[in-house]
Parts: structure tokens; C-alpha cells; sequence
């Protein structure tokens, strides 16, 4: 972990890097071989496992779960209240998840409540407002499937 970091979490997987200026709150998940780049922010109550990449300007927030091998890329912008409004936090935020081998592109928003399937890729820049199959190949906003993924299991 960089100096410059603060980690209050006591759950930090081995070979976990954690770089300057990112802040993981206590009771935070976070699992082995990950790289967490500057200015990411994780919320207490997410989660996230192995070999994940989470690159710099993300904010990671409760009820979000990120499963094995997901790429984050930088300014990628998660959101957990549809409705959000100043001092009124809600009772418990939806659930975002991140199956196994997703990517997402570069300032991609990925809207509350969506589960984004195995393998499946979001395109830099894109707006997801529902839920994405296994290998697929999501771009646009709103986004919309084009493809399949080059992520995608043969």
C-alpha cells in the first residue's frame, strides 16, 4: 500500500496493490492480487475479489459486488440510489454486480440494480441502464448490445 493511502479495512487479500491517494473503508472485501489505482474510493459495504483491476478516479460504493478477474477502467462511475436527493441516504442501496471476467470501459456509468453478466465487455463511455448477458458487447447511451464480447469464452 502507498503511503498515501488510507486503508481501514483489515480484509486486503495478498498481493493486493493499493496506490496513492485512495481511501478503502473499514469493512471493505477486497481480494488477492488486485491493483487498486489512485483516487479510488470503496465504500464500506462493497465487495471485491480476485485479481480485479480498478483503475484511477473510480468510486466503488455499498452494494456493490465485483467477482473474479473484473477490469475497471478509469473514471468508470457506479451509482447505488435511483432517486438520490441531499441527506436522505436509503435504507439499504441496490445491489450492482460484476460477474467474473467483465471489463468496463473507460468513464462508463453503470446505473443501480444492474448485473452485468460473465465475460461480458462495456464500451468506454457508456450508460447502463439494465442488465447485460454473459459475453456480451455493450456500447452507446443508453447502452445496447452489439456484439460479442472479446472477452468471451470460446
Amino acid at each position: 500500500m502507498h503511503k498515501r493511502a488510507i486503508c481501514e479495512s483489515k480484509q486486503i487479500g495478498e498481493g493486493t496493490m493499493i496506490w496513492a491517494f485512495s481511501h478503502i473503508m473499514s469493512g471493505v472485501t477486497l481480494g488477492k492480487n488486485c491493483n487498486i489505482g489512485e483516487c479510488v474510493f470503496i465504500e464500506s459495504g462493497a465487495s471485491v475479489a480476485d485479481n480485479v483491476t480498478i483503475k484511477n478516479g473510480v468510486q466503488i460504493w455499498a452494494g456493490i459486488t465485483i467477482h473474479d478477474g473484473v477490469f475497471i477502467g478509469p473514471n468508470v462511475t457506479f451509482t447505488n440510489d435511483k432517486f438520490p436527493k441531499s441527506r436522505i441516504v436509503p435504507k439499504s442501496p441496490l445491489l450492482t454486480i460484476l460477474e467474473p471476467g467483465v471489463s468496463v470501459g473507460a468513464n462508463a456509468t453503470i446505473l443501480p440494480g444492474i448485473i452485468i453478466g460473465k465475460n461480458a465487455f462495456v464500451g468506454a463511455g457508456a450508460v447502463v441502464t439494465r442488465n447485460l448477458p454473459a459475453n456480451s458487447l455493450a456500447i452507446g447511451n443508453p447502452a445496447r448490445i452489439i456484439g460479442r464480447s472479446p472477452n468471451a469464452e470460446q
